[in-house]
């Protein structure tokens, strides 16, 4: 049992920090402008930082972590993906055309941005309509995750009072400092999670003879495999599942391509570059959302894979075994295998990790709801004319911390009735992804890149991409299906498929069905095509 002193010492000490970041936020946060985008001269530090630890939560900690733990290490190509695309293919092509056409547009959002983009109204609501749908369901993942440690380390606290500790203290500096607060709270949590994640690493290391040492005692323990694992293709933790297996799909499907792809079209994570001063200001950024990547997920990965080792040495179970499930496999391993000052530290980096995630989505909902949606729905939908004075700048204000309120509120009721077992932290992560993915990305990258785009086939193939992959996750793919129980309701069964096809990720089905909309209409259509960004009728 951890000392509750050095407990609630250290999360006291980790509060008044958090709230002095936040009141510094708050204190620079006047007009609607300022809860937007920060000012939009934020140093390349905290843009690196915030943008990587907007990135990774516990999500990737607990539970991608956990099903490195319970599927071995097939999922370091998540991490690949992650560093390749997430950070430098995004930066260098996706994150000064983001800026550079982002301050043209004066757009303050992503929906704002593709909207403003096509100059359409449907596009900016529709988009907004499905961050407020799909957003909620991450952003209760990342609280299950955090909250999950938080009430087993902290004397007396279940579940539930740690959940509404966990979203009160994240609501308090997101309502009031808006992107300010959220982005320098950001850049210390992310230097939190880089020690914790380091030190818990190195004592995990000299705890199992050594990089090479835990990497051979993990392959040979390929015979202790679950049999329920091994029937679906599992053959080790440190090999790929067998090739076309239902394991193989799942990781490949539903975690590594959703999450690796989908990270282009995150609209909180596209709001960073959003608020870089110029061009060098990103290529700055770059080198620090580079280490905290490295140094975040890839230990995370190593650290689930390698708890196997310790816990068969120990109790002769393998970590799935031992934890009971996916989601429990890290927290179990660091309060069985760690000093208790470590323990607290860990807990630390969670709640960094969690905090930091959580409160770019909130702002995010909030953003959408209290200034797209609000925009459209009152008339205003070129914002800008509206925020003219001091008045209605403050009006703007109001409305989003409001609606920011709102949306905390939604995503905190999510947390308490969605259950906390079957990796429910990954897959709920990967579904926001996938949607983003499928509904954004084409349209986003043709906005982004071409001479000529077509309103027309953005707005197909945003609508096209929403419904497949709403469709194809509901009903099809019995991974995400699960989650909603429509078909088990109906049916009894987890899909309205079996075999292959019940296991297939709605990325697979959605983008491919997105993107050839898009190449079709463009080709086809000669109407609606424009001459220059925000030219064509909405």
């Amino acid at each position: 049992m951890v000392d509750s002193g050095l407990v609630w010492g250290a999360t006291i000490v980790y509060v008044v920090i958090m709230g002095l970041l936040g009141y510094l936020g708050w204190r620079r946060t006047k007009s609607g402008s300022d809860f937007l985008l920060a000012g939009k001269n934020v140093h390349p530090f905290i843009i690196g930082l915030s943008y990587g630890s907007t990135f990774i939560s516990t999500s990737a900690i607990v539970g991608f972590g956990g099903f490195a733990g319970a599927w071995g290490l097939g999922i370091v190509w998540l991490a690949g993906l992650n560093i390749a695309l997430g950070l430098l293919f995004a930066f260098v092509f996706f994150g000064k055309r983001v800026r550079k056409i982002g301050q043209k547009l004066k757009s303050q959002t992503f929906p704002e941005l593709l909207g403003s983009t096509y100059n359409s109204s449907f596009i900016r609501w529709f988009v907004a309509v499905v961050i407020l749908l799909g957003m909620p369901l991450y952003a209760a993942a990342v609280l299950i995750g955090g909250s999950t440690f938080m009430y087993q380390v902290i004397p007396g606290l279940d579940f539930n009072g740690a959940l509404i500790v966990f979203t009160f203290v994240t609501a308090a500096y997101v309502i009031t400092g808006g992107l300010r607060a959220v982005m320098y709270t950001d850049a210390f949590q992310g230097v939190l999670m880089i020690v914790g994640m380091t030190a818990i690493f190195l004592i995990t290391m000299s705890l199992l003879g050594g990089f090479d040492s835990a990497n051979q005692q993990l392959t040979n323990l390929a015979p202790q495999v679950p049999a329920t694992y091994k029937a679906q293709g599992m053959v080790g933790w440190t090999a790929f599942p067998t090739l076309g297996s239902d394991n193989w799909i799942t990781l490949v499907t539903t975690i590594i391509l959703p999450v690796g792809i989908g990270v282009l079209a995150q609209p909180q994570l596209a709001v960073r570059f959003m608020t870089a001063k110029d061009s060098k200001a990103l290529n700055r950024s770059i080198p620090f959302g580079g280490v905290f990547l490295v140094m975040t997920v890839g230990l995370a990965y190593l650290i689930g894979a390698w708890s196997n080792v310790y816990f068969w040495d120990n109790f002769g179970q393998v970590s799935i075994v031992k934890a009971g499930s996916i989601n429990n496999i890290i927290p179990a391993f660091i309060n069985a295998s760690q000093d208790q000052v470590i323990v607290v530290i860990f807990m630390l980096t969670l709640l960094a990790a969690a905090m930091s995630t959580l409160s770019s989505l909130f702002h995010v909902m909030g953003s959408a709801a209290g200034y797209d949606l609000f925009s459209v729905v009152t008339g205003r939908d070129r914002f800008k004319k509206y925020a003219t004075t001091q008045n209605t700048a403050k009006g703007s204000l109001r409305v989003n911390q409001v609606a920011t309120l709102i949306v905390i509120f939604v995503s905190f009721v999510l947390a308490a009735e969605l259950p906390r077992s079957g990796g429910i932290i990954a897959i709920a992560t990967s579904m926001f992804f996938g949607v983003c993915a499928s509904a954004f990305l084409p349209l986003f990258v043709q906005g982004l890149f071409a001479k000529r785009p077509s309103v027309l086939a953005a707005k197909l193939s945003l609508a096209i991409g929403a419904v497949a992959w709403v469709l194809w996750t509901t009903f099809a793919c019995k991974t995400t299906a699960s989650v909603f129980g429509v078909v088990q309701a109906l049916t009894g069964k987890p899909s309205i498929f079996t075999g292959a096809l019940a296991v297939i990720d709605p990325i697979l089905i959605a983008l491919p069905l997105s993107t050839l909309t898009l190449i079709v209409v463009w080709v086809l259509d000669k109407n609606s095509r424009m001459d220059g960004r925000g030219v064509a009728g909405a």
